[in-house]
């Protein structure tokens, strides 16, 4: 799961010190903290955004999907423009996401081989401080309970810092293969009573964390398959 930067200096001007902060959202577990988040491209069609009722059937991997019971609940899905191996790779390959997914600033499997069910990594993002919560840096340790090579993964685990803490998230990816691409589709849902306290808010962080990772693995992804593929290449 689920599945929120370390403002790093991206730039100078005031527009690159807001994205900055919304890219802090972009790690899923990690967002509660952070203001603002990033508007989902139009080129990222179809998104849904802010989905929080229960009714609607939630996303699922070999059966299980997120916690129905959560009152923190948040789905969205782009199109991307690659090949369906260089999507999952990227998403699968935790151990690589600090190198295109900068809130990320650090990562460690738990356990050796392929990441199947079982599988657990444990990684870190700094949040800054909000006026209810303190700047901290969050632990992530997330146990994938379900996964289907190319098709879907399902992890759960709680984010705890000092003064900031998540007890439980659940995180579903799901793949589909589409013409010119792939349909990626998550969903997360957060339990725990300091982030249920401000449940609008806490949604609005999450979704944005969900909407700027998205956003992130797109371009990689995209820019992977470029390189591959660009005409007059060998």
């Amino acid at each position: 799961m689920s599945h929120i930067l370390n403002e790093q200096a991206r730039s100078a001007t005031s527009r690159t010190a807001l994205r900055a902060r919304a890219a802090l959202l972009a790690v899923p577990l990690a967002a509660v903290a952070v203001l603002g988040a990033a508007a989902p491209s139009p080129a990222a069609a179809p998104t849904q955004t802010g989905r929080t009722d229960h009714a609607d059937a939630s996303l699922t991997c070999r059966g299980n999907g997120v916690d129905p019971a959560a009152k923190i609940r948040y789905r969205t899905a782009t199109v991307i423009h690659a090949p369906l191996s260089t999507v999952w790779n990227l998403q699968t390959d935790v151990e690589r996401w600090p190198s295109w997914q900068p809130p990320v600033t650090s990562m460690k499997r738990l356990d050796a081989g392929p990441l199947r069910k079982g599988s657990q990594f444990r990684w870190t993002t700094p949040v800054p401080a909000t006026p209810t919560t303190p700047a901290t840096t969050l632990t992530i340790t997330s146990t994938v309970h379900q996964l289907k090579n190319g098709t879907c993964i399902r992890w759960t685990g709680p984010a705890i810092g000092e003064g900031l803490r998540i007890d439980r998230g659940v995180h579903v990816w799901t793949f589909t293969k589409v013409w010119g691409g792939v349909l990626v589709q998550t969903e997360e849902t957060w339990t725990g009573a300091q982030v249920e306290a401000d449940v609008p808010t806490s949604t609005k962080y999450l979704g944005g964390g969900l909407e700027e990772w998205l956003k992130e693995l797109k371009a990689t992804a995209e820019g992977q398959a470029g390189s591959v593929h660009t005409p007059g290449q060998g």
